[in-house]
């Protein structure tokens, strides 16, 4: 019986596995070869992103004082650029004014970057922009240096005041000629 059964099952699974005698390579279409192919080569062009300038330098300037540029870009590659985020390296610098909209390849855009004279002497803050190019993202600069606020209040130095070491020493004899020897 249980020879009976065995086989029945092997003879139904042969029946519901073998419908055509179709090849797997007859079954792809054209039309999804054609459109694999390009996008397969779409998918390895990037765009690419050119600035006009890498650093701005604002030179000397106030403390507190707020300064901006515009960095202009253009892509270059064969792909439309798409830029999600653009960031600074502290909140004293605001990149602001993008579009977060495709560009196409040969298409120029822009952004600002708003600076708020905080700190002091040279500073340079790094702008990172995000993006959907090869690397991933791309960095500019921006650099200034940073002149004393004139309308803080003037600090005063004080002279240093030394403690005196006279109180710390001890006499330990009382003879004449012997001040503050020890004679143990």
């Amino acid at each position: 019986m249980k020879k009976v059964i065995l086989g029945l099952s092997t003879l139904c699974l042969i029946a519901f596995t073998s419908c055509k005698e179709e090849s797997a390579a007859k079954k792809i279409e054209e039309s999804n070869l054609a459109a694999a192919a390009k996008r397969d080569a779409v998918s390895s062009k990037f765009p690419k992103l050119e600035f006009d300038k890498r650093e701005h330098d604002f030179g000397e300037i106030e403390a507190k004082t707020q300064v901006e540029t515009v960095f202009n870009y253009k892509n270059t590659g064969e792909a439309p650029l798409v830029i999600t985020d653009i960031k600074s390296s502290c909140g004293c610098t605001i990149p602001k004014d993008w579009s977060r909209e495709p560009l196409a390849a040969g298409e120029s855009g822009k952004f600002t970057v708003k600076f708020n004279g905080s700190g002091q002497n040279k500073i340079t803050k790094t702008i990172t922009v995000t993006a959907n190019t090869e690397k991933g993202s791309e960095t500019v600069k921006i650099t200034a240096f940073v002149k004393p606020d004139p309308n803080a209040p003037a600090t005063v130095n004080k002279p240093a005041t030394i403690p005196t070491v006279n109180s710390a020493v001890k006499k330990t004899s009382t003879q004449p000629g012997h001040e503050g020897h020890n004679h143990n």
